[in-house]
């Protein structure tokens, strides 16, 4: 689905998945994951499933980007389970 709106928010759109990109650019080279997992509200915005790899590619020291992105099973709920299965009553 291809989102418009107005320039400030596509802009700041933008400057997110940039600094994204980044982040995980420099964890893959440190960490070299197997696989990365985006949850919060910001995992149900499909597009950066398809920006961020090519994104993260101009960030690392190798010459591709093989590592998945994906979305937590749950969703923007996955962290909120995860702490209630850590209450103890």
């Amino acid at each position: 689905m291809k989102r418009v709106g107005d320039p400030t928010a596509i802009g700041v759109y933008q400057r997110f998945v940039d600094r994204l990109a980044r982040s995980l650019a420099l964890l893959t080279n440190i960490v070299d994951p197997d696989v990365f997992v985006l949850g919060g509200g910001m995992s149900n915005v499909d597009e950066i499933y398809g920006e961020l790899p090519g994104l993260i590619t101009r960030y690392i020291f190798g010459d591709s980007f093989e590592t998945p992105i994906l979305k937590a099973v749950h969703g923007d709920s996955s962290g909120v389970r995860g702490a209630a299965w850590l209450w103890k009553e």
